[in-house]
């Protein structure tokens, strides 16, 4: 019986090719994030919202990651995790399209707030389902070997989102069919995409054995399980620094990053550099994510030969340019294009190289038993990281001024310093 059932798998895995699927599947992924946490603050700043309204009610928009891990056993006994991805994608696509019916209203705000709420907590939930079929559908060699496609995947949907859809936007908003109409057309043709994904998904996705739906009579026994999870969790050695870390180590990205987009957007008079809607899509998605994807690669290969250890300083000093860059184009208000570039450029590789550090020890402190459950615990801190320090951010910059704003992100960067000297991590990591 065994024999039959690793011949089926088998013959599963000849028939259908990963690269049929991986690389879509973290397209479907890392899309609907993007556009909730990065591309609804560009909208909102064109549609004249204040900088203090955006981070406070987009930065809520992190909660469902920060709890997802609340629900993720439902995702366990509830269905096949195919069936969870294609349904997630649906319902995206159906939010995105409410939202494009929502944006030309008296009261867009609120509605399309609502909508992205509801497109939060399904693209969540389909993280918990595509990163847990990936491990069913991927035997332990193909996993190796898919894991940087799925990142450099998860990157292009960065491109997509933050470069492509707002270039879309800024070209519609200069034909003259006025902004809300502009936004409109673009959420109504990321709706359509995520249409089409849920459809292809359907199609292509394999069916591995070990996706099958479970009985709900073992609710229970997941619940009893999910609370052990918990529990060793927290019982960890150096949980409470361990914890600072993961609280602290984005903090001054958090806050960075919810006004990045109005800072470039607004006038000189105001304090920004007064771009245009296209040239902040095309400085991000075309020159930033140049630096992203080398940062992420060098901080990836470094790590690979030296561990985490050795580069954990590095790393975490890296991420200070993040900050730096914008503290001097604050000052400057530069025309230069080419400087402007290069500084998002040198931000965005700051950032891929950084984060490399972030994420392995993450995982380092995952390991063990239970490690899917506690990394999915770690994911939901991390999270929590980037929430509430990017709730205040728009609030302390109209505050400050954009100038002594970034002086203070600056400054912020002095907590991941602290955070990162109490960590104790063994030489062999």
């Amino acid at each position: 019986m065994e024999k039959i059932k690793i011949k089926i798998e088998k013959e599963e895995e000849k028939r259908v090719s990963p690269w049929s699927w991986v690389p879509s599947l973290y397209l479907a992924e890392g899309l609907p994030y993007v556009i909730i946490t990065v591309v609804s603050v560009t909208m909102y700043k064109r549609m004249g919202i204040s900088n203090a309204d955006i981070a406070l009610y987009t930065g809520w928009l992190y909660l469902p990651w920060v709890i997802k891990p609340c629900w993720s056993p439902l995702v366990e006994i509830l269905k096949a995790k195919r069936l969870w991805i294609v349904l997630t994608q649906l319902f995206i696509g159906a939010g995105l399209a409410g939202i494009a019916l929502t944006i030309p209203l008296s009261f867009f705000f609120r509605a399309t707030l609502a909508f992205f709420w509801l497109l939060a907590f399904a693209s969540a939930t389909h993280d918990i389902a595509a990163d847990g079929f990936y491990l069913l559908g991927l035997n332990d060699k193909q996993q190796a070997m898919f894991v940087g496609i799925r990142s450099t995947c998860y990157k292009i949907a960065t491109i997509m989102g933050q470069g492509l859809l707002v270039m879309l936007a800024g070209y519609l908003e200069t034909s003259g069919i006025g902004l809300s109409v502009a936004w409109s057309i673009t959420f109504f043709i990321s709706a359509g995409t995520f249409i089409l994904l849920a459809c292809y998904h359907h199609r292509m996705l394999p069916q591995p054995l070990a996706d099958e739906s479970h009985s709900p009579q073992t609710f229970r026994a997941v619940v009893r399980e999910f609370s052990s999870a918990f529990h060793s969790f927290f019982k960890k050695p150096q949980i409470l620094t361990a914890l600072f870390f993961m609280l602290t180590f984005r903090f001054s990205e958090a806050q960075l990053l919810k006004l990045i987009s109005p800072f470039l957007l607004d006038s000189k008079a105001s304090g920004g550099l007064g771009l245009t809607t296209a040239e902040v899509g095309f400085a991000y998605g075309t020159i930033g994510i140049i630096g992203l994807v080398v940062g992420g690669i060098i901080g990836g290969i470094s790590a690979s030969k030296g561990g985490l250890k050795r580069w954990l300083w590095p790393m975490t000093l890296s991420m200070l340019l993040t900050s730096a860059t914008f503290l001097y184009l604050s000052f400057s208000q530069t025309d230069n294009r080419l400087l402007i570039h290069f500084c998002i450029v040198i931000e965005q590789f700051g950032y891929g190289f950084g984060f490399t550090a972030y994420v392995l020890y993450l995982m380092h402190f995952s390991k063990g038993e239970r490690q899917t459950a506690h990394y999915a615990i770690c994911t939901g801190f991390m999270a929590l990281g980037m929430m509430i320090p990017g709730m205040f951010a728009g609030w302390l910059q109209e505050l400050l001024g954009y100038k002594h704003f970034f002086i203070w992100v600056m400054l912020s960067g002095i907590v991941p310093l602290v955070a990162t000297a109490l960590l104790k991590i063994r030489t062999d990591e």
